[in-house]
């Protein structure tokens, strides 16, 4: 099988062996999601998650509105519109807005919203990135908090077992009823804690190694590849055959585990590329196989397609821009079980977007 696609800016001819899955494309949906109720506006859309019935949860940043933006919100109001919407709203697959909680006035809550994950049990997992967000939430799917573990305020470190540093991305292994925390601007590390308890199961570092948060060179493309993670370590994604692939982001690599942290392998992407780094998040072509792994880049604006087997880029799309489509900062990466991508951009575009893949769902 022999077909073109554009990859990263370059056309590229791949060959698959008969009976290969195609690489997925997909086109923008720029109505998604419906407008709106109660003059609510987005602020920085730090995270995106979709539960087990394929609603999409956007974790976003009510304090990073600007005056102009949440003008009607105001005493006096300043302008007609609008008003801060709730940290963390619920949607259908259709992009109607269904509920939404939680936010500043909300105790407890995190100092910076960061990252969101629905646990296949229905519960509401958050983290945050300020400098005392040293815990991570638990919470109903209305929004009643059901467990914390950590406490806000300075962290422990690296090699802390009762708080985190930072933490940027939770993910639930329901089964095993364990948490893998990307941990994240503080510390350098992957925890694992009980999702019941909070007790601590264990953690590792770059290679598998202990973490060190000692004072590390400023990233080099050039030198030899540092034995450290650093921050932040922004995700922790694990697949269903029960590999761990850990965001790296400013040393522009993914590094793979197996889940009680032995080392596997790593994988760079665009080693020139310095400031925010290459690798921000990390999700799975749902078929069976899990054959293709995302990657979103929010230093160069685009999102790679990878052969989740060996890690190498075969397609993907995007520029920076703020056009549908376009990315600016984009943060965050969420599939859901028909292969819809969705994406949440920080800094000053304020949004998610929807893609749908063009050329068949997953088998």
């Amino acid at each position: 099988m022999r077909f073109w696609t554009w990859a990263l800016g370059a056309l590229m001819l791949l060959v698959l062996p008969a009976g290969a899955q195609t690489v997925p494309q997909f086109q923008v949906d720029p109505f998604w999601p419906k407008p709106l109720p109660n003059n609510w506006i987005f602020g920085q859309v730090a995270s995106v998650a979709v539960d087990a019935n394929d609603h999409v949860w956007i974790l976003q940043r009510p304090r990073s509105l600007s005056e102009d933006e949440k003008g009607a919100s105001l005493t006096p109001p300043r302008n007609k519109c609008c008003a801060p919407a709730p940290s963390v709203m619920e949607f259908d697959a259709n992009g109607t807005f269904i509920q939404g909680w939680g936010g500043p006035d909300t105790k407890p809550w995190v100092t910076n919203e960061h990252g969101i994950h629905v646990d296949r049990k229905g519960f509401v997992w958050i983290a945050g990135n300020a400098e005392t967000d040293s815990a991570i939430f638990k919470y109903t799917k209305d929004g009643k908090p059901v467990l914390t573990i950590g406490k806000l305020g300075p962290t422990g470190g690296s090699n802390d077992k009762t708080l985190f540093g930072r933490p940027a991305d939770i993910q639930v292994d329901t089964e095993a009823n364990e948490v893998y925390v990307a941990d994240g601007y503080g510390n350098r590390r992957v925890i694992v804690v009980d999702s019941e308890t909070g007790a601590y199961k264990r953690h590792w570092g770059a290679y598998g190694k202990t973490p060190s948060d000692d004072k590390t060179p400023k990233y080099d493309p050039a030198a030899a590849p540092s034995q450290q993670f650093a921050n932040p370590v922004h995700c922790a994604k694990f697949s269903r055959d029960g590999l761990v692939y850990v965001c790296d982001r400013t040393n522009d690599r993914i590094q793979v585990f197996k889940k009680d942290g032995s080392y596997v392998t790593e994988w760079f992407y665009d080693k020139p590329t310095l400031g925010g780094g290459t690798v921000w998040d990390l999700n799975f072509w749902p078929d069976s196989n899990q054959t293709w792994l995302f990657n979103i880049d929010g230093e160069n604006n685009l999102l790679r397609i990878l052969r989740r087997s060996d890690g190498q880029v075969v397609g993907g799309f995007g520029r920076p821009g703020r056009y549908a489509g376009n990315f600016h900062y984009v943060h965050s990466i969420a599939v859901d079980s028909k292969g819809n991508i969705y994406t949440g951009e920080v800094d000053n575009a304020k949004r998610v977007q929807k893609f749908t893949p063009t050329n068949g769902a997953p088998k």
